[in-house]
């Protein structure tokens, strides 16, 4: 399906935007499912001025939704009207170091800043090397694993708001919860600084490599997969209650439930939107009906349905 293509309007409105307009763009390149519909607009911005420039800029009744490397994330198969922002690594993606401290732009790889902050012999970002996502996805889920989250280590967060207006958070401002924050869900964040601990860099390679080995034999990072699709209930661990209730490798159409780690969600090759969705509803439905929990996503799902 195609959206009314709005940029000649959106363009003719901003004469001063140096970002790049794209009418109709498939998204399903940009997801790790490789599944999904197209934008009516995408926008990449040419920098935080330009971000903040086109939003101040954007009639209010448009929506906007923001997507950084589609590794825990569902668009679905009948793409998204409005405004999809995509930050860019080469404007928003710079990751440096000074004494403890790690400045990193939104679009930095989760990983990178692992790297960066390894390369510096700053030590306690060695869980950050673990998750497949960007900076920006982990300040607002608060991303964690492997014992550390993002609550543990931010000193303060840099964003703009819907109406164009540039904010600083910090960690208490964050309101974080286990794979959530409190802040507005309209701010899109730009950047952000974390403080570790100097530590030799032997120890902070090997923690590394504790945490690489962990996802290559327990997690098909392989597949293409959206990583951990349901959060783990309080006392509870969401891929023991997926087993429990027999998911391991159920399958809806090209969608299944990893044979290797039955928290996720995998393509097979030829699933939509639609077959992941619907197995992970199937799922919630089987453990609610087995154990009387209620799981809940963890994977973000935008867009409307075919």
């Amino acid at each position: 399906m195609s959206f009314p293509d709005i940029t000649p309007s959106l363009k003719a409105a901003m004469p001063e935007l140096r970002g790049r307009l794209l009418a109709n763009q498939s998204l399903a390149e940009l997801t790790w499912f490789r599944v999904g519909g197209p934008a009516q607009v995408l926008f990449t911005p040419a920098d935080e001025d330009d971000l903040a420039y086109f939003l101040a800029h954007l009639a209010s009744e448009i929506p906007v939704y923001v997507v950084g490397v589609g590794s825990n994330l569902i668009v679905r198969d009948g793409g998204i009207a409005g405004v999809v922002i995509r930050l860019a690594p080469r404007a928003f993606g710079e990751t440096t170091a000074s004494g403890d401290v790690v400045t990193a732009g939104a679009a930095a790889l989760d990983k990178r800043v692992a790297e960066v902050a390894a390369g510096a012999n700053i030590g306690g970002l060695e869980f950050y090397f673990g998750i497949p996502g960007t900076i920006g996805g982990a300040l607002r889920m608060n991303a964690g694993a492997n014992g550390g989250e993002t609550k543990d280590v931010l000193i303060e967060a840099r964003g703009v708001g819907r109406d164009g207006t540039k904010h600083v958070f910090s960690n208490a401002d964050m309101k974080f919860v286990y794979r959530n924050s409190g802040v507005d869900p309209s701010i899109i964040f730009t950047t952000a600084r974390f403080r570790g601990e100097i530590r030799d860099a032997e120890t902070i390679r090997a923690r590394m490599a504790e945490v690489q080995s962990h996802r290559e034999t327990a997690q098909p990072i392989r597949e293409k997969t959206g990583g951990s699709t349901f959060k783990n209930p309080p006392g509870h661990s969401a891929w023991k209650l997926v087993d429990a209730a027999g998911c391991r490798g159920l399958r809806v159409g090209g969608a299944q439930v990893s044979e290797m780690h039955c928290n996720f969600l995998i393509n097979t090759g030829d699933a939509t939107a639609h077959d992941i969705e619907t197995l992970g509803e199937t799922v919630r439905e089987r453990v609610k009906a087995n154990s009387g929990i209620e799981l809940h996503w963890e994977i973000k799902r935008i867009g409307i349905p075919d």
